[in-house]
């Protein structure tokens, strides 16, 4: 999964997933993007790499699915991935962040420290919240930047980002405060972010599901981004049900052309009891489950027509433990092995 390149759609440059470094998940609430951010960092671990995830909404949704204790403001082990690779995962914690700020710009932590003391600092991030959203992205590309004994110190990084109605304002908050900032520490740290954010090492994946509101809002998050000059890279498309029929029985199924008569006889074959009363409500349960895929099958032409790289990942029975994730990390893994082949 190593490789360079871009792919080119309309007009816009979206970034390979297969060659970029920096990861951004996000996704409408409810669409399991946390879930995606996690598979895609065992997924990106595999064979002996060294992958960080990073949590920027303080909800501790990683420590739950790797079912490890609520994260600290320090880089822990999460999982083993396949082939050696580790993933470790970090909770980004503003005050902390602030604080590796003012010491590693202005070498003041001990008065930082003082400040957190007074309550300063959470009066600073709540009268001026766009502050919050560039300390975190400037600890995200301090670790992707990071390096030791001339080597990059992780292979990749994985956001779990705020959602798609808030992450162009949280990718592109730095820039405007490197406009504000003519010259100095401020101007060359967010010049530099930026740069990161900008460039061919970063891909914002997109998690949806197939219905209205979050294929919208997916649509909507692609224009911002491009607008906005940041690279997008894949569109996941999350909790894909299969079908549990073949393509000609669900179309009959949904033009409604399948009624408790069609089945009374397989039902009466196999010594079912209920007659004709359960053959009609099996009837309806199948033609509500075809017109619920035809519609889905709608909205999967619509994700098409964005033209983005795009993968499906299942809906799996049960709550998501470490085995659901590692199988979600397998499908990604392949996907990124196409996408390294189509670069």
């Amino acid at each position: 999964m190593g490789g360079t390149g871009s792919f080119f759609y309309a007009g816009a440059v979206t970034s390979d997933p297969s060659s970029a470094r920096l990861h951004v998940v996000t996704g409408k609430g409810g669409t399991g993007k946390t879930t995606v951010a996690a598979a895609l960092a065992l997924a990106l671990a595999a064979d002996g790499r060294s992958v960080l995830l990073v949590e920027t909404e303080g909800r501790q949704g990683i420590a739950q699915l790797f079912d490890t204790p609520p994260l600290p403001y320090e880089e822990r082990r999460v999982a083993v991935a396949r082939g050696g690779g580790e993933v470790k995962a970090l909770a980004i914690d503003v005050e902390e962040a602030l604080l590796d700020y003012l010491d590693m710009f202005y070498n003041l932590r001990r008065a930082g420290r003082a400040l957190r003391k007074m309550g300063a600092i959470d009066f600073a991030t709540a009268i001026a919240p766009g502050l919050r959203d560039v300390l975190i992205t400037g600890k995200i590309k301090e670790a992707v930047t990071r390096r030791h004994d001339g080597r990059q110190v992780y292979d990749a990084v994985v956001v779990d980002a705020p959602p798609t109605g808030r992450i162009t304002r949280f990718l592109g908050v730095t820039g405007e405060m490197s406009q504000l900032a003519r010259s100095g520490p401020i101007k060359t740290q967010s010049d530099g972010v930026m740069a990161v954010l900008r460039s061919p090492q970063t891909a914002v994946h997109l998690v949806t599901i197939l219905e209205d509101m979050p294929v919208q809002e997916t649509a909507d998050a692609i224009a911002e981004l491009t607008a906005a000059g940041l690279p997008i890279g894949s569109v996941v498309v999350n909790m894909a049900a299969e079908p549990v029929l073949p393509d000609e029985d669900l179309a009959r199924a949904a033009a409604g052309e399948l009624t408790g008569a069609d089945l009374t006889p397989a039902l009466a074959g196999a010594q079912l009891p209920g007659g004709a009363e359960l053959a009609d409500a099996l009837a309806a349960e199948v033609v509500e489950h075809a017109r619920r895929w035809a519609a889905q099958d709608a909205l999967r032409a619509e994700v098409d027509a964005l033209g983005r790289p795009t993968v499906e990942l299942p809906l799996l029975p049960g709550p998501v433990d470490l085995g659901c994730l590692f199988e979600l990390a397998g499908r990604l893994e392949e996907h990124l092995d196409a996408a390294e082949v189509a670069a």
